[in-house]
């Protein structure tokens, strides 16, 4: 079968967590064993949409990245839906042989030992407000596949009061883990534009609430893409 993909696209600039404003390509693998409510990437998450995923070979998908890089050493983002449910170890050892570094987003449902080649592994579990439900048996698995990589850092989407008390608890679960937090954005049709001055209160809201607890764990950091691009897609 090869792998599903969503689509290729870059470079660009990472646009949230550890890696905010760094020239990426990202990969977006098609499929996810999530269904979270707030989801900004429905394209390469429901199977509805899966008549628009192309099957690829690990050298196509590698073909197209040195491709849009222009052969260029660049970090690569495997992103999705969630691309751990697909074995993208052999597309990592074809860029690390050519000084590309890999980072990875997932929510940390699927271990995978390719998790180790990575520069950085980004374990993003869902809060409350996606209706979705970590099994951190599992995420602890992801935590330890990871133990090869650069870095393995904790990003945590907040959009209420319940998922700021859940984010503490996560924490509180891996506190070796690097945390970053971000507002959501409760606006992700792609036709409607987004309200900057909206996202900039949310932000504000998360800053007061961190640092009013007295909370310094965490870096709070904005979803600089929305900003900059709205909700469109490939950027």
């Amino acid at each position: 079968m090869g792998l599903r993909i969503a689509e290729i696209f870059g470079p660009t600039i990472q646009g949230e967590g550890a890696l905010i404003g760094e020239p990426t390509v990202f990969v977006r693998a098609g499929g996810c064993d999530y269904r979270c409510s707030w989801c900004d990437s429905l394209h390469a998450v429901d199977s509805a949409y899966r008549h628009s995923w192309t099957p690829m070979s690990d050298d196509e998908v590698w073909e197209e990245v040195t491709r849009l890089s222009g052969g260029r050493p660049i970090t690569v983002s495997l992103s999705g839906g969630n691309p751990a449910i697909q074995d993208f170890g052999p597309v990592i050892e074809m860029g690390r042989a050519e000084g590309y570094r890999f980072a990875c987003e997932t929510q940390g449902s699927v271990a995978r030992p390719w998790f180790g080649q990575l520069d950085t592994l980004v374990l993003s579990p869902k809060p409350p407000s996606s209706g979705e439900s970590v099994d951190w048996d599992v995420f602890e698995d992801c935590v330890a596949a990871g133990q090869g990589a650069r870095q393995v850092v904790m990003k945590i989407v907040i959009f209420d009061r319940r998922d700021y008390a859940w984010a503490k608890g996560a924490h509180a679960r891996h506190p070796e883990l690097p945390l970053y937090l971000q507002p959501g954005n409760p606006e992700v049709d792609p036709d409607v534009p987004v309200d900057p001055q909206s996202l900039a209160d949310r932000l504000l809201w998360l800053v007061d609430m961190t640092t009013g607890d007295g909370w310094f764990a965490p870096r709070i950091l904005p979803q600089l893409h929305v900003l900059l691009w709205g909700n469109k897609r490939g950027v």
